[in-house]
């Protein structure tokens, strides 16, 4: 597959902090209209100066000098949103996003029917055309969310609809796995849960599913469905349980409401496998924000497993803030060469209004504690019942955080990133 590349922009280097600003961030993207789906970032671990960013409609960013500077560039085969991105330790990027296979276009009805994954070998610099994964007409799949192992094999899940968006009570919609040992060819999709839910593509649906996989080889998903934080596992790669493992109740569920934001869908899960040479390794993480404090009180919640996910730790509230305000959309990463947990989300601690900010929080104990930074310059007033686009993503290793989020000014989205250096947390008070 071709990109198309265009001129680097002064608009897309390092923004200069101001005010009380404690990081410098770096606007990728902005436009009027909101992004086909939430931004992705990945760091090559073979080269760390290498890092794909995506804002979630087909336009690619890049850079080879740690972030410096960025090059956009335009993937021709891209055809809708959920875009997501992995890269292995040899430092290939793998690209995924739902698609439908019966348009050349965007589809107006929103029912995709396969997910496509794209590969590059040369640091992002170009892509495959892409291949498909899970196409089963009439059947719908979307919300993709991959892994690789360090053996460079990749896991990739998602929600298989009966029929999206059917309100038929038949209509079920399921957890799919399939594996590549060179997101070429691909597995025979084979259903993950045993615990159906409703096409309705909310809090009664099975949504949000995370593969993890630990340094063994042992597989392990994630995902929520009717209130509920789920996960199955397989020692082996093909048995998995037969009941799959309620890990706590998520209540307001997985699709609660935040005042600005139409649907938070912050409520689903991250799970991440511990691979490294700590004392943690082994340790299963499970990070996801739910209303336990209340409508008005959404919290970031962590667990731990240190035994293969049978037995977890009391929650964690990542969000040090005093209570009653708002902290949403979260999304983890595990800096695998140092063990520290990092936490990028949403927060409102600092306002009376719907003003919001971007938090980081990060963990050097396990999740045991977490130390909270607010990373963006500024804040954001969101307009009324924004979703589309809207969410946030994050990258780590050796020492090095890239946070990826999107913000609304004035009805006009951008997408924003900063590239963080460890020692340079720790500075901050």
């Amino acid at each position: 597959m071709r990109t198309y590349t265009f001129p680097i922009i002064a608009s897309l280097l390092l923004v200069a902090a101001t005010g009380h600003a404690q990081l410098k961030n770096i606007q990728l993207e902005g436009g009027a209209n909101p992004p086909v789906s939430g931004p992705a970032i990945a760091i090559n671990p073979r080269i760390p100066g290498n890092i794909v960013a995506t804002a979630g409609s087909g336009r690619l960013y890049k850079t080879s000098d740690g972030g410096v500077t960025w090059t956009p560039s335009q993937m021709s085969s891209m055809k809708t949103g959920n875009g997501l991105l992995i890269c292995d330790r040899k430092g290939t990027f793998y690209h995924f996003h739902v698609s439908d296979a019966l348009t050349s276009g965007i589809p107006t009805d929103g029912k995709f029917d396969q997910i496509v994954c794209q590969v590059s070998g040369d640091g992002g610099q170009s892509w495959g055309m892409g291949n498909p994964i899970g196409f089963s007409p009439p059947k719908n799949q979307t919300r993709p969310w991959a892994t690789v192992d360090d053996k460079e094999n990749v896991y990739l899940v998602w929600t298989q609809f009966d029929r999206y968006k059917d309100d038929n009570p038949n209509c079920q919609s399921t957890i799919m796995l399939s594996r590549s040992a060179n997101g070429k060819k691909w597995s025979r999709p084979q259903q993950i849960s045993q615990t159906p839910g409703d096409c309705n593509d909310s809090d009664n649906s099975a949504l949000g599913a995370t593969p993890a996989v630990s340094a063994d080889g042992r597989t392990f998903v994630s995902w929520a469905n009717q209130s509920r934080i789920f996960i199955d596992r397989s020692f082996d790669g093909n048995v998995w349980l037969t009941n799959d493992i309620g890990v706590t109740n998520q209540p307001g569920g997985s699709d609660f409401k935040v005042p600005g934001c139409s649907t938070a869908s912050g409520g689903v899960p991250v799970l991440i496998a511990d691979r490294t040479k700590t004392q943690m390794r082994g340790s299963l993480y499970l990070l996801w924000s739910d209303q336990r404090n209340g409508p008005d009180d959404t919290d970031v919640w962590l667990m731990r497993s240190a035994n293969f996910g049978d037995y977890w730790t009391s929650p964690v509230k990542v969000n040090n803030d005093d209570g009653g305000k708002h902290q949403y959309l979260p999304s983890m990463a595990l800096d695998q060469a140092t063990g520290y947990l990092y936490v990028v989300f949403y927060d409102r601690r600092a306002h009376d209004d719907n003003h919001t900010d971007v938090y980081l929080a990060y963990s050097i104990n396990g999740g045991a504690s977490f130390v909270n930074v607010r990373i963006s310059e500024t804040p954001f007033l969101p307009g009324d019942n924004v979703s589309a686009g809207y969410a946030t993503a994050i990258s780590a290793h050796k020492g090095v955080i890239t946070p990826i989020w999107t913000r609304v000014d004035n009805g006009k989205f951008s997408t924003w990133t900063a590239v963080i250096k460890q020692e340079d947390l720790l500075k901050i008070k």
